[in-house]
């Protein structure tokens, strides 16, 4: 059955797709080739899969850690948002104040702390009041791109920009460094070295263990003495820690800037990458390249 699903699930895809195009009086087939030339027919086009694939394994991290406890995060988005935030804070203000070797590593820290502060506000939420973490992160979503958007549109703003929106640009000590030619950045590794870690944690220590007892079995592992309020909370920062890295290494490796277009609804799509990913950290990266080559396909059609 689950061989079956796994191979029913693209062609019924890709049955629903190819009924648009044609609804629209396109070629399936024509269409189809065109997205796998875009994604798949260039080194410039594979290299742009694993740009657009790299901020969703954070995402669908921050998604897939929460889950094994039955914990649903739709915050990645704001997480990612104030990770953003943190690390022009660290580019734009305290680079002058840190030795430059440190800058990067700092803006990466502050993202993902301001993630994690993000997160944790739900899970004590939850922790303590019962509230819905699924309705809580959601809405702060909100809040978190308001305040953004907010201080790059005011106190921000770049005032050498010519009136766009938008900060001035880092300087290089704050610039995740790329592969050469490519717009590849430190954050691939990085996420790969997460979902491999915490693929290793929840399968091999102690805190996994407790993780996913809580998330099958809430009240044996309660009357067994495992704190749930606390997992609740600390499991909740992790994961948006790992969204606010995400944030960091974009706008540290892609942007350069905090801007309109920063945050694009990468953080749903991190829900995408984990589901497809059936909710394993160690599946994320391969369901977050297949989305990315999908974002490249659809952008060369």
């Amino acid at each position: 059955m689950k061989g079956m699903s796994l191979l029913l699930a693209p062609l019924l895809a890709l049955a629903a797709g190819a009924a648009a195009f044609a609804a629209y009086g396109a070629d399936p087939a024509a269409a189809y080739a065109a997205m796998a030339r875009a994604a798949l027919g260039s080194a410039h086009g594979l290299s742009e899969c694993v740009v657009k694939a790299t901020p969703l394994v954070f995402t669908g991290l921050a998604v897939a850690l929460p889950a094994t406890m039955q914990l649903w995060n739709i915050g990645a988005e704001g997480q990612f948002a104030w990770g953003a935030v943190a690390a022009t804070w660290v580019a734009l203000f305290a680079a002058p104040h840190l030795p430059g070797p440190l800058v990067l590593p700092a803006a990466f820290a502050a993202g993902a702390l301001a993630g994690a502060a993000w997160a944790a506000l739900p899970g004590a939420l939850k922790a303590r009041l019962g509230a819905s973490e699924i309705l809580t992160t959601l809405l702060l979503n909100y809040v978190a791109l308001i305040a953004m958007e907010h201080l790059f549109f005011g106190p921000w703003r770049d005032p050498h920009g010519l009136g766009f929106p938008g900060t001035a640009l880092f300087p290089d000590a704050a610039l995740n460094p790329r592969l050469p030619g490519t717009r590849i950045h430190l954050g691939l590794p990085l996420g790969l070295g997460l979902a491999l870690l915490l693929h290793l944690v929840l399968s091999r220590t102690a805190f996994g263990y407790r993780v996913r007892a809580m998330g099958l079995a809430p009240r044996a592992a309660r009357y067994a003495g495992m704190d749930l309020a606390r997992h609740t909370v600390l499991v909740l920062a992790l994961a948006g820690g790992m969204a606010g890295l995400a944030g960091a290494c974009e706008v540290t490796g892609i942007h350069h800037k905090l801007q309109e277009g920063v945050a694009v609804g990468l953080g749903y799509d991190g829900i995408v990458a984990a589901c497809l990913a059936r909710l394993k950290p160690a599946a994320v990266p391969l369901s977050a390249l297949v989305l990315g080559a999908v974002a490249v396909g659809g952008e060369g059609l």
